[in-house]
């Protein structure tokens, strides 16, 4: 897109896809360890004074970078390491690259508290589990694909005893004394939003809940006083001479060695019918009933030498785990991979194979380059 000029043009460019249906619009509220509201670095002196004001706190009450995820779970319970986890609706244990090696860290925590709207296998190993709103049952705000904020309202009323997580921050804060108020009203929450993202390049300062329930089309960046930025980029980057810069990338060698000794290279992704974990949509019947377990992709001449059929129990193995499958026989592959979804749990979890090496710069796991043997278990139709 870039080579073509395409940035800053209609029906053209690229955009943000992400994970999740908010994933955009939670890492512009500051949702990651290395930044603060707004898109401002965590580490920039000028973003720690304007947030801590905002906030009503020193600059340097303010922590600094956090860990990356990779190395946060490598930690757990480790001398030095994290010892007590406050887990907001993600599901590691499944998700979670070596997950047999995450879930022993987990067990190893002092106290692991999870905060979710069904009871996943992250939170099944917790000491306290705080049922939480679902999004549908409580107000907010979600930034969408081509960075426009939408408002998101209540559909239902949630089960008797749920809280929200603005409930839940505001109550902890009340309990550790925090000196700053935690409000547990979402449109007050996002007029804080709108003040701490002010000057950053996500900035929200313009758009507030008035703004957006009339009606205004709203895209970040919108200052005050602005109508915010329709289309980014089309009067140039964020350098002086307003040009974007290639940045030239010198693949690295996987974290292991592949294709030695009968290995083939596993690659975990998604099924259309489940999302992330599975912990919503294994619970959906129609779903269930389209995925009900773990299949194995394989290539019919891959499954031939290695007498596999359609249809046979098959184990995937390295040194980290191993997963149990049907296999699944598909011309639509390389002979030398193997594909796995990663929604199931247990012995059909796939990240049980992946590894912790990470990217040194994204701090992304190899979630697509495990080495791994297969083995027949039993025979489709076998008594």
């Amino acid at each position: 897109a870039l080579l073509l000029g395409l940035p800053g043009s209609a029906h053209s460019g690229y955009g943000t896809l992400t994970g999740q249906g908010n994933g955009q619009g939670g890492r512009e509220h500051g949702q990651k360890a290395d930044q603060l509201p707004g898109y401002r670095k965590i580490t920039d002196p000028a973003a720690r004074k304007h947030v801590a004001a905002v906030w009503g706190v020193r600059p340097e009450d303010l922590p600094g970078p956090g860990l990356p995820a990779v190395e946060m779970l490598a930690s757990l319970g480790r001398p030095g390491g994290v010892r007590c986890l406050f887990v907001h609706g993600s599901n590691v244990a499944v998700s979670a690259p070596d997950a047999n090696a995450v879930i022993a860290g987990l067990r190893r925590l002092d106290f692991l508290v999870v905060a979710d709207f069904f009871m996943s296998e992250t939170a099944a190993e917790a000491d306290l589990v705080l049922p939480v709103l679902q999004w549908a049952e409580e107000e907010g705000t979600m930034t969408n694909l081509e960075g426009r904020v939408l408002r998101r309202r209540a559909a239902i009323e949630p089960p008797a005893g749920a809280r929200s997580e603005l409930w839940i921050m505001a109550e902890l804060a009340r309990r550790l004394e925090a000196p700053s108020e935690f409000s547990t009203d979402p449109r007050t929450v996002f007029s804080e939003l709108a003040r701490a993202s002010a000057g950053g390049p996500a900035d929200y300062s313009g758009i507030s809940y008035e703004l957006l329930e009339g009606g205004t089309e709203a895209y970040w960046p919108f200052p005050a006083g602005s109508t915010g930025t329709r289309r980014l980029f089309k009067d140039g980057f964020a350098h002086p001479d307003g040009r974007a810069r290639l940045v030239a990338v010198t693949p690295a060698a996987p974290g292991e060695e592949l294709h030695t000794h009968g290995t083939l290279t596993l690659v975990t992704g998604r099924l259309l019918e489940h999302y992330q974990s599975g912990t919503q949509t294994r619970r959906v019947a129609e779903l269930a009933a389209s995925q009900p377990r773990l299949a194995l992709q394989l290539h019919p001449v891959t499954a031939h030498r290695l007498g596999v059929s359609a249809g046979d129990a098959v184990e995937v193995s390295n040194d980290r785990g191993s997963a149990i499958g049907i296999a699944d026989l598909t011309p639509g592959i390389r002979p030398d991979t193997l594909f796995l979804p990663f929604h199931f749990p247990g012995d059909q979890s796939a990240n049980r194979l992946t590894a912790a090496a990470a990217d040194p710069i994204s701090g992304m796991p190899e979630f697509k380059t495990s080495a791994v043997t297969v083995r027949v278990l039993e025979k489709a139709g076998a008594p």
